[in-house]
């Protein structure tokens, strides 16, 4: 494919995306097979690299979309369950690490590697701990097991970022309000320029009422309402990021139009400086 007909491509398929969010049928036909697809826990029956990955196939397939596109050297994500989507990332992070090598003619050990993932989790029962760490993948993956908004937790996290340049966060633990809301105060400040910080299950909020009777979250107490508040502080108040500069977000709408099917409606933020 010449770079002309890439160009063409590229423009084809930006005009689709496009399409796409305007499209109410689309839209509508989506959100119902959320809802309906919610309660058989169909996000449950997948699996990357042998291990479940609590996620639909859209979400894994935009992730890993994200992942090529940063090629970050340190993921961070909290809430780790069955580990399924350390692997994943972990995955990608090799993959990078052997296309660069291929792309530089050089010899890759695979152990020999700075890019790595981070998960934290305040429970990470042992059989899952167990095979995580008995996966080939093992050797890219460190884990904190603590909430993830404890002060020690926090510091211990910010102190490995600071030794890794380029920077992707995912959030998908409690999905309490407080909670998502004090993860994006920890841990959006390490979001790279250019890079993602991804708030899963912020689709509660477009749920029906009581949707997950047995959980602390429901409608106007989710992830997305923490979003909207912490871009609300960032917009009237500002942060600084860890790099010292000015944190400055954005929803990235194109993402959720061309999946349609995602947990994640207004949860891709990008950094833009």
């Amino acid at each position: 494919m010449t770079s002309e007909m890439k160009h063409t491509f590229q423009n084809e398929v930006s005009e689709r995306i496009a399409a796409n969010g305007r499209n109410k049928a689309m839209h509508e036909a989506a959100q119902t097979f959320l809802r309906v697809a919610t309660e058989p826990k169909y996000c449950y029956n997948f699996s990357s690299l042998g291990r479940p990955i609590i996620q639909y196939p859209q979400d894994i397939v935009a992730m890993q979309e994200l992942i090529w596109q940063v090629k970050p050297d340190l993921i961070i994500e909290t809430g780790i369950a069955h580990g399924g989507s350390l692997i994943m990332s972990a995955s990608m992070l090799a993959l990078l690490d052997y296309c660069e090598a291929v792309a530089a003619e050089t010899s890759l050990d695979p152990r020999q590697t700075h890019r790595r993932v981070l998960g934290i989790d305040i429970d990470i029962r042992a059989h899952n701990r167990a095979a995580i760490e008995a996966h080939p993948m093992a050797h890219r993956i460190d884990m904190i097991q603590n909430s993830s908004i404890a002060p020690d937790t926090i510091a211990r996290v910010r102190q490995m970022a600071e030794n890794y340049q380029r920077v992707l966060v995912c959030l998908d633990s409690n999905h309490t309000h407080a909670h998502v809301l004090a993860e994006l105060e920890a841990y959006a400040p390490l979001t790279s320029v250019d890079s993602y910080c991804v708030v899963f299950d912020t689709i509660i909020e477009d749920l029906p009422d009581n949707t997950y009777p047995d959980r602390p979250w429901d409608r106007g107490n989710n992830p997305k309402t923490a979003v909207w508040e912490y871009l609300r502080r960032l917009q009237e108040s500002g942060r600084s990021a860890i790099d010292g500069a000015p944190l400055h977000f954005e929803i990235d709408k194109t993402i959720e139009h061309k999946l349609m099917i995602t947990v994640a409606p207004d949860g891709f933020l990008k950094r833009t400086a």
